[in-house]
């Protein structure tokens, strides 16, 4: 079933669908709110006060965190590629401090969750539950060492890459380097699950999402990857993939971003991004000056417009492949220059749930999908942590030794 096509959903369905969040709230794969604090204002969040109304300037403040009726949030610390080495760890840490800043300022609103126990915890205060994600391998700079460090200062899940090959991981948007997972990526993943951190499949080749599902003993979560039978983007799941989470006990959590849900936008983003890189930026800058480049090309040539009924029929999809038990929601709100109608920014979580609602989808299925299903996952790699822990210590291989 198809919804509307201007992203306008059923306010009839409106008052129900922020019912069912009051009870079950949005538990997000992914936001760079982070990020964008950097790029924006230097991490001063004076300059960039989430206590009051952003819009305009970013996706989230706190009054649309809570209109959305989001309960808990996985804050990416995302760094560049082109950020590599210890520049690359640095930075991560940068944007962990970022994390540790916000919920300093905002102890009201947000809190510190490091565990499935925390996130319910957190939420019956309240607040939003706040955890973080590394998105990228690149951050740990091949060391196991570090990857440990980064969970000790509460990074509950890695991407493994971002869109470029890593040493030991291949990305969806790069050429294939080491057949998916090298010896020494089979022992990330490894070391992810005797942790207790969640090992992310966005951003990997297929065949890394098949080599890490071969090797991971816990769940694994999509933080923000939608259907590729959908919408066919290299950064989406293939249907053989989502099939296999079943057994995996894992989440693939759709993204709203409209280069990944809506044909159309495919190829118009190509151009889009050749256009930014010919203008001297980044294809993923946001600055205001490098929005004003996208503007530009945009009024000559407009683009194809997402909406909430297109993230739907990828829901629709991913449900009936994997299953109600193993899907979930990642925004990537911060992370993207465009958005679906209807899901212009945080708050517009109740759109989507209304337009699910038309189609049928019932309160417990909901249920799952935003709350249940994030905090299961969650609660189910510390077992396997706890479990791993009991056989085995701290892995100190090294990319050297295992790779040659």
């Amino acid at each position: 079933m198809t919804g509307t096509v201007t992203g306008m959903t059923h306010p009839e369905k409106l008052e129900e669908a922020r019912s069912l969040l009051a009870e079950f709230p949005v538990v997000d794969g992914h936001n760079d709110l982070p990020w964008a604090l950097r790029e924006k204002a230097g991490y001063d969040i004076d300059r960039l006060d989430i206590a009051a109304d952003q819009s305009g300037r970013l996706h989230t403040d706190i009054a649309r965190l809570r209109a959305g009726g989001v309960g808990a949030q996985f804050w990416s610390v995302y760094v560049r590629t082109d950020l590599s080495g210890d520049a690359a760890v640095s930075a991560t840490l940068e944007q962990i401090d970022c994390v540790e800043q916000l919920l300093t300022r905002y102890p009201a609103d947000l809190g510190r969750a490091l565990t499935a126990a925390d996130m319910t915890k957190v939420r019956g205060e309240g607040r939003v539950a706040s955890l973080m994600g590394a998105e990228g391998g690149h951050s740990i700079n091949n060391s196991l060492a570090t990857l440990r460090a980064f969970h000790t200062l509460g990074v509950r899940y890695m991407t493994l890459t971002h869109n470029d090959n890593i040493a030991w991981a291949d990305s969806a948007t790069d050429e294939p380097g080491v057949g998916g997972l090298s010896p020494f990526g089979h022992e990330v993943v490894r070391e992810m699950n005797r942790v207790g951190m969640l090992v992310d499949l966005s951003h990997v080749a297929a065949t890394t999402m098949r080599a890490a599902l071969d090797t991971s003993v816990a769940p694994v979560i999509f933080s923000h990857s939608s259907s590729r039978a959908v919408c066919d983007h290299p950064r989406n799941i293939p249907d053989d993939v989502l099939e296999r989470l079943p057994a995996n006990g894992g989440v693939a959590m759709a993204t709203f971003v409209p280069k990944f849900v809506l044909q159309a936008a495919v190829d118009w983003t190509l151009a889009a991004d050749e256009n930014m890189r010919a203008h001297g930026f980044h294809h993923l800058d946001t600055t205001p000056e490098a929005m004003k480049v996208h503007e530009a090309f945009e009024e000559r040539t407009p683009r194809p417009v997402a909406t909430t009924a297109t993230v739907a029929d990828h829901l629709d999809h991913m449900r009936e492949v994997a299953g109600i038990d193993h899907i979930g929601i990642g925004g990537d709100y911060d992370g993207t220059a465009f958005t679906p109608a209807g899901l212009d920014d945080v708050a517009g979580y109740p759109n989507l749930i209304a337009e699910l609602l038309t189609r049928g989808w019932s309160k417990p299925d909901l249920a799952k999908l935003t709350w249940q299903n994030a905090v299961r996952v969650l609660g189910a790699a510390e077992d396997v942590a706890r479990d791993v822990q009991s056989r085995r210590g701290p892995s100190v291989a090294t990319l050297e030794q295992l790779d040659g």
